[in-house]
């Protein structure tokens, strides 16, 4: 059985929901990645922050980065993953609520994320495929 703990990409970091859209995007860059989970007071996932995000839903509306945070672009209810979850389950949580990045908890812990990438270093050619056929589907 393959899990998530060994197909995620470890290390992720959170972005505290108070956090600005300007620092995120310096830390997105520093980490060479396109998207941070956001953590609340209590270091509780309370969204995914994507650089897509920052552009489309601050930038473009013409809003400051340096004044909008974290927490104000969170929308909707978190999606995670166990790190013992099998890779199936992985694939079914992402496939049914269409989502490219999956947070991984251990313990209550953050302690990785799946991408696309992580996808397709690990999964066969099919299952890439039927993942992005039901992710990229449009509702």
């Amino acid at each position: 059985m393959t899990t998530a703990g060994e197909i995620m990409h470890a290390g992720a970091q959170w972005i505290p929901a108070t956090e600005t859209l300007d620092r995120a995007a310096q830390l997105m860059a520093r980490l060479n990645v396109g998207a941070l989970p956001i953590s609340d007071t209590s270091e509780r996932l309370c969204g995914i922050l994507t650089d897509r995000d920052i552009v489309v839903g601050c930038v473009a509306k013409g809003h400051d980065p340096a004044k909008v945070t974290a927490g104000d672009m969170a929308q909707g209810t978190p999606r995670w993953i166990d790190a013992g979850a099998d890779v199936s389950e992985v694939l079914e949580e992402m496939q049914s609520h269409q989502i490219k990045r999956l947070p991984v908890i251990r313990d209550k812990k953050l302690v990785g994320m799946i991408s696309e990438a992580d996808l397709a270093k690990h999964l066969t050619e099919d299952q890439i495929a039927g993942w992005a056929e039901k992710v990229y589907a449009r509702s």
